[in-house]
């Protein structure tokens, strides 16, 4: 990724999450959380995941919201962005939050044996002749 795809890429972040925050009305969209933006290399089309953190369950609303709202989060875009083309976006949802949480409650139904320190994970002090 070049620098300037770098750069446009964390200004549609912010101003996306700037603009849902703040801009939108729509109820399906409150609480909702840009959590990455992917971009070609044309800059033409963007990638946005997002997710209702907390809340899988939410996840038709969410995105039918997004695609509702996609010709108003553009325009916004093109107003706050100095670009000459404002990239098509398409909304994804972000499975990563329930990943992590299935990983974290697999984790905890192990029982894994604290460790305990063997002789030669001891330290001893050096003899200073």
């Amino acid at each position: 990724m070049t620098i300037r795809q770098d750069r446009i890429r964390e200004l549609i972040h912010s101003h996306l999450s700037s603009i849902l925050l703040i801009d939108v009305t729509d109820p399906a969209l409150k609480g909702v959380t840009i959590t990455d933006v992917k971009l070609d290399r044309e800059i033409e089309y963007a990638d946005v995941y997002v997710n209702a953190l907390g809340d899988e369950d939410r996840r038709g609303d969410v995105l039918g919201g997004l695609k509702r709202a996609n010709g108003f989060l553009r325009r916004e875009l093109g107003k706050r962005l100095r670009i000459r083309n404002i990239p098509v976006l398409h909304f994804h949802w972000d499975h990563t939050m329930a990943e992590a949480a299935h990983i974290e409650e697999i984790l905890s139904t192990l029982d894994i044996p604290p460790e305990t320190p063997t002789p030669d994970d001891t330290i001893e002090p050096e003899d200073n002749k």
